[in-house]
Formats: C-alpha cells, sequence, structure tokens
C-alpha cells in the first residue's frame, strides 16, 4: 500500500478536500495520512479540528504551528515551526506523496520540507489568479514545487504548462468545490435554522470577508465599509462568517463582532463547516463578501455574489458575479443590483466555469498511476513562441 499524507490547515480547504480523503481512505492500494494544522486547532477559529473528527476521517497527526497573533512576524515564526515539525513528521510518518490544495502560507513550508525527503507533491487548484493577495505569490510557488497538479478549469491547465509544467502531468477534471455541491447532503432549511440558532425568516445573505493581504492596512477601512453598506438592508438578515488567521484577520474578526452584536438580523460565526456552510448557500439571496467561494461555490445554486475589492481579482467567474470597490455607496448599490429581478434572472441561467465532473475519483486514480513509478525529478517545459512579425 502506498501511503498518501494529505496535510489540511483551513476550515475550506479541508472541505474541498473531503471527497478527495475519502477516495484515497476506501482505495486498497492506499492508506491514507491525514495531518491537521493551523486554525484548526485555535478556539479562536471554532476549533475546526472538531468537525474532521466528526467525519469519521482518522486523524494520524495533530501538528499546531499558530498562536493567536497574526502580525507578519508571528507568521513568519509559525512558518519556522511548521518547517520544524513537518520535517519531524515525515520521518516518522514516511509517505509515498503528498497531497495540497490552494494557496496558504502555511504550505509553503510543509511542501519544502517534503522536497527534502524527495516526497512528490500533488497540488489542487493550482494556476489561478488573485491580484490582491499574496496567496497568488505562495500558489504559484507551490505549483513550482509540484509533481502533478489538479487545477479547477481548463483555462488554469494552460496556465501551468505555461508555468513550464510538463503537459503530462497537469490534469483538468473540475473543481473539487464544484463536486462537493453535487455529493453533499445539504440540510433542508428548518434544520438548518436548528443547527445556527437563527432563524431565517426572511432574504438572507451569506457574508464572509478576509484580508486583502496586498493592500495592508486597507482591510480595517474596507470591512468598515462593507458592514455600513450592510446596515443599509434592515429587511434582510445576515449570516457572518470570520476571516482567517491572514494578517489583519484578527482585527477585521473584532470589528465584524462589534457590529453583529448591535443588530438582531445579523449572526456571526468563527466556522460554520462544510455543511452547515453549503446548506446556508443554498437557501440563500446572495453572497457578499471577498472569498473564493463566491466565485467557484455560489455559482451552482444560481445565486448572485456581490464580490468586494481586489482579492479575488484575475479568477475566471460566471455572470452571476458583481464586482465592485470596497466603498459603501459601491457595496449598497451592488447588493441592490443582485437583489433585483434582473439580475436574479441572470444568476439562474448562468453557467459555472469550474466544471461538474468526478472530480475526486479522477484525481485519485491519476496518483495511482503516478505512484506506479514516480519520478521526483522535474524538467522546465518550455512552450512555443511565435514572435510577432
Amino acid at each position: 500500500m502506498k501511503k498518501i499524507c494529505v496535510v489540511t490547515a483551513t476550515r475550506a480547504e479541508f472541505g474541498l478536500l473531503l471527497n478527495v480523503m475519502k477516495r484515497i481512505e476506501e482505495d486498497p492500494e492506499l492508506k491514507l495520512c491525514l495531518v491537521v494544522t493551523g486554525t484548526h486547532l485555535l478556539a479562536s477559529h471554532g476549533s475546526t479540528v472538531r468537525e474532521i473528527e466528526a467525519s469519521g476521517v482518522p486523524i494520524a497527526e495533530k501538528i499546531p504551528i499558530l498562536k493567536e497573533d497574526d502580525s507578519p512576524e508571528e507568521i513568519c515564526q509559525a512558518m519556522g515551526r511548521a518547517c520544524a515539525r513537518f520535517g519531524e513528521m515525515y520521518v516518522r510518518q514516511k509517505p509515498d506523496l503528498l497531497v495540497v490544495l490552494g494557496d496558504r502560507y502555511e504550505l509553503i513550508p510543509v511542501c519544502s520540507c517534503a522536497l527534502q525527503f524527495r516526497i512528490p507533491i500533488a497540488h489542487i487548484s493550482g494556476g489561478e489568479v488573485t491580484a490582491g493577495a499574496l496567496d497568488e505569490l505562495y500558489r504559484h510557488a507551490i505549483t513550482k514545487m509540484s509533481h502533478l497538479h489538479f487545477p479547477g478549469c481548463e483555462a488554469y491547465r494552460k496556465r501551468i504548462i505555461q508555468m513550464g509544467e510538463e503537459p503530462g502531468r497537469v490534469f483538468s477534471y473540475g473543481d473539487v468545490g464544484v463536486e462537493n455541491i453535487r455529493t453533499m447532503d445539504v440540510m433542508g432549511k428548518k434544520e438548518l435554522e436548528e443547527s445556527i440558532v437563527f432563524s431565517l425568516d426572511r432574504p438572507y445573505a451569506c457574508v464572509t470577508f478576509h484580508p486583502p493581504t496586498m493592500e495592508g492596512e486597507e482591510a480595517v477601512f474596507q470591512i468598515r465599509e462593507l458592514l455600513e453598506a450592510l446596515e443599509a438592508f434592515p429587511d434582510m438578515k445576515f449570516i457572518l462568517t470570520r476571516a482567517n488567521a491572514d494578517a489583519g484577520g484578527r482585527k477585521i474578526n473584532e470589528i465584524m463582532e462589534s457590529y453583529a452584536g448591535k443588530h438582531e438580523n445579523w449572526k456571526c460565526f468563527p466556522s460554520l463547516g462544510i455543511r452547515r456552510y453549503l446548506s446556508a448557500l443554498k437557501y440563500c439571496e446572495m453572497v457578499i463578501g471577498n472569498s473564493s467561494s463566491g466565485i467557484v461555490e455560489a455559482p451552482c445554486f444560481h445565486i448572485p455574489t456581490v464580490n468586494i475589492g481586489n482579492r479575488q481579482k484575475g479568477r475566471l467567474q460566471a455572470e452571476s458575479i458583481i464586482n465592485c470597490p470596497p466603498v459603501r455607496k459601491e457595496i449598497i448599490s451592488a447588493i441592490k443590483r443582485a437583489k433585483s429581478r434582473e439580475f436574479q434572472e441572470i444568476a439562474q441561467k448562468a453557467a459555472n466555469p469550474y466544471g461538474n465532473g468526478d472530480t475526486s475519483f479522477h484525481i485519485v486514480e491519476e496518483i495511482k498511476k503516478y505512484l506506479k513509478s514516480p519520478d521526483v525529478q522535474k524538467i522546465f517545459y518550455d512552450v512555443e513562441w511565435r514572435e510577432r512579425s
């Protein structure tokens, strides 16, 4: 049996990896080694390790690396702790391959240490562009450290090849988030209300806002502009989820909690978990904020997304997405447009560019093929250029 190490560091990442992990666990040729780290182990982020335990997926190791501090200095120290502790984990577990998803800074030391042990890496959701976040740089760095690539769509596959990755190692089988929606047994509306202890007796929006990490101190201004815009819609309800552990996230969460405490029609959660979150999307009127879920998952439910600021700038988008600057007046205008019958009809007809295939099955099959004759050596694939005359 080949041991596959899957690393998860955030709530969103775990949900996206869940089907892949279940496929690995069920395969008689593979053994799952799930390593939990990052915000999963922090009480301030909802101790989402409990969601993992409840899923029934066995955890091989828990590796704490984060402290209750999101300053750039502490993030650097967390990356250092990850480097030391994951190096030790690779000695103990001896995995045959590492699977990671996305673009988090925690994954840089996780992947670079794997290379020291000649452990090949399979990277999910590479090739994307998010101009307003440092994740943009981390994502491409992880791509160059990886040996197998599973981007969410064909456009991203071409971009990874443009980065010098061999075409035979880059596979476009659709986005794992879209597959989640197709396979997840979501809650009924009444069950959701009981689970979150919040009545959904009128139209509501799901709101998530992460720090735009390429814009420094702008995060505080932007979250206040967003929350003040929401106050212009007292006839709606709002389910807010806290920001992630990027620099500036703690301040966003403090402001969000403060505003939510003053409004009976708002409720703020550290994390909803994948099943409750997708259930909330199913019944909501729209998604508001700057999370990738508004770009990838929300269009599957044919609901509008009000995408704020530059954090997701560059990602392939469905017609159901309204982009607006992080300014109160512009956000209000975008929400009004999203509520209009005309735009609701556009969202109903919008096609999601991220596919609807059996993504996790194909990912695991490609991993198995690769492991029959693994080769950690990489060549740089040069794209042929045609010079303009």
